[in-house]
């Protein structure tokens, strides 16, 4: 008998082959447990898994089953952005819809006013001096009112200030209607300055609620210095299109109604609202002149630069497009706040502070060498554009070294303190800028926005080189 592992004589012996199943298996009840059954078929034997999944996916008419493909692990989600961050906290969405709501008619009122004035008196000299006392009056009330709101809170005292300020607005309109004399026009519109400081209540709210986080209060700065731009370069854009449509006091009539509005939907926000401090012992000048005359050079920037190009602009023959132009450096100025909140700048803002300044004062000459060189109001355009790219930086570190140094219990009127010297500053950049526009030439007077963008560099260096051992906690 030979061995089972050697060969037959007869050859090999066949295998024999079982059977094929008559049927398929029953289908197992959904209650079954999820564990595997076999089946055998006429060549092998197949594993099928009944668990959940399987079942939900398998073909009940044909009996098959299908085991289910293991599903691909999910990519981790990108963490939100700087700005998700910032408005998911809660309130955040509401006071900044009316504060913005608010604040766009701050571009509005003094266009409004001129072509009002202009339009019913026909004196343009009429319409510059009354809100040339608007600008006076602001300066003088702002910084008393925002004092007011710091030790009161921001509700008591935004909102009356508000409707004083509004009806200041509708009295000028009323005024100009009517033909009432002259000096109720500077009556009616030195009222309007008892409107709050709505960027620093704003700010103020952001540096209440991310006093903990300095990288997020940066971002919030720069959303706010972004947002003061957007409001600026819509503002005049508005007022000019509803005076031009509608009737000369559309522009002056809707900015009061937006200003009202949104002042109430942004007080109506009080889990945000920083707590006043009602105290007496908080007097004295605030630790931050060398900030504020560093101010006054930058608002000169501003003031000067937005005479010259618009006299550029008339020497040019496009003096209507000076508007459009000026909004270039507005666009540049606010695309740069943006991208600058979304960084995460190194070290503290007192060093970032002298860089920023310097980067201004570079960017600055390069409308001068636009109109030296090219002599062109299309090549000024770019140059304008990449110009205004400093200066949201600059303002946004500025104002982190005013939040730093001023006590949270005077911070609203630090801010409205802030807003005083930028408009001083402006006030004297228009004139040096339409001075030497007017007694040298057009062209060189873009020497203006350089030398007060210098001026400010020189003045931070001043008092850094007095007070060498000044804070730096950010």
């Amino acid at each position: 008998m030979p061995h089972p592992t050697e060969p037959s004589p007869q050859g090999p012996r066949p295998q024999a082959h079982p059977k094929p199943h008559p049927q398929a298996p029953p289908r197992p009840h959904p209650q079954d447990p999820p564990h595997p059954l076999y089946t055998v078929t006429a060549d092998t034997l197949v594993a099928v898994d009944f668990s959940p999944r399987t079942r939900d996916r398998a073909d009940g008419r044909s009996g098959s089953r299908t085991t289910a493909p293991s599903r691909r692990p999910r990519r981790p989600r990108r963490p939100p952005g700087p700005y998700r961050r910032l408005f998911a906290l809660p309130g955040t969405r509401a006071f900044t819809a009316g504060n913005l709501l608010a604040r766009l008619p701050m571009g509005m009122f003094s266009v409004s006013a001129v072509v009002m004035i202009a339009g019913a008196r026909g004196s343009y000299a009429l319409a510059g001096a009354v809100t040339a006392t608007g600008l006076a009056a602001t300066g003088v009330a702002g910084p008393w009112v925002a004092r007011l709101v710091d030790r009161y809170g921001q509700a008591r005292v935004a909102v009356p200030a508000t409707v004083t300020a509004v009806l200041g607005s509708l009295a000028l309109l009323l005024c100009v209607r009517f033909g009432a004399p002259d000096w109720t026009l500077f009556a009616a519109y030195a009222a309007t300055a008892t409107t709050p400081n709505l960027g620093g209540m704003s700010r103020a709210r952001w540096a209440h609620l991310l006093r903990a986080d300095p990288d997020a209060l940066h971002t919030a700065n720069s959303f706010e210095q972004a947002a003061d731009e957007l409001c600026f370069m819509l503002g005049p854009v508005l007022a000019s299109f509803l005076t031009g449509t509608f009737f000369p006091e559309a522009g002056t009539l809707v900015g009061a109604v937006l200003l009202l509005s949104g002042m109430l939907l942004f007080t109506a926000q009080r889990a945000t609202e920083p707590p006043p401090r009602a105290t007496r012992t908080a007097k004295g000048p605030l630790p931050i002149p060398s900030l504020l005359a560093c101010f006054v050079a930058t608002g000169a920037v501003f003031g000067s630069m937005e005479v010259v190009t618009i006299a550029y602009a008339d020497s040019q023959g496009h003096r209507a497009a000076a508007g459009a132009v000026l909004a270039l450096q507005a666009a540049g100025s606010c695309a740069a706040g943006l991208v600058y909140g979304a960084l995460r700048p190194r070290g503290p803002a007192e060093r970032r502070f002298p860089v920023c300044l310097s980067a201004m004062a570079v960017l600055m000459s390069l409308p001068l060498l636009a109109a030296r060189t090219i002599d062109n109001l299309w090549a000024l355009a770019p140059a304008l554009l990449v110009a205004g790219m400093a200066t949201a930086p600059t303002m946004v570190t500025a104002m982190t070294l005013v939040q730093d140094r001023t006590p949270e219990e005077r911070l609203n009127e630090g801010m409205s303190l802030v807003v005083t010297a930028l408009l001083t500053g402006v006030a004297a950049g228009s004139a040096l800028g339409g001075w030497a526009a007017e007694h040298v030439s057009p062209t060189a007077g873009f020497t203006a926005p350089v030398a007060a963008a210098v001026t400010a560099l020189l003045l931070n260096t001043a008092s850094r080189i007095a007070s060498p051992n000044s804070r730096h906690t950010h």
